[in-house]
């Protein structure tokens, strides 16, 4: 059965780090490309980050650029988003997906920013 889990939300202070994992199961892993989306409450859901399927290409939100890092382990079937330097406007539910060559998502994780 197809399944993608993501881990490592939670709360953290301003200024501080997260690391955010997600699993692969039932997939071909190496053959998807994949994105990290997020939503906060009232506003839409937004790409982070995107990762292809050898990790040689990466493209990241405006929003997000220059502090989060999309990686990927193919033989771990799984991708990770490292996040740095994280503010309140950061506060959202982190969404693991397979951008390609089909869409499926991941359940979500919750990251909050607060003090």
């Amino acid at each position: 059965q197809a399944q993608l889990e993501e881990s490592g939300g939670g709360l953290v202070e301003p200024g501080g780090s997260l690391r955010l994992s997600c699993a692969a199961s039932g997939f071909i892993f190496s053959n998807l490309d994949m994105g990290w989306y997020r939503q906060a409450p009232g506003k839409e859901r937004e790409l982070v980050a995107f990762i292809n399927s050898n990790g040689y290409r990466r493209n990241y939100g405006d929003s997000v650029k220059g502090r989060f890092t999309i990686s990927r382990d193919n033989s771990a079937k799984k991708v990770y988003l490292q996040m740095n330097s994280l503010t309140s406007e950061d506060t959202a539910v982190y969404y693991c997906k397979v951008v390609r060559p089909f869409e499926y998502w991941g359940q979500g994780t919750q990251v909050t920013v607060s003090s």
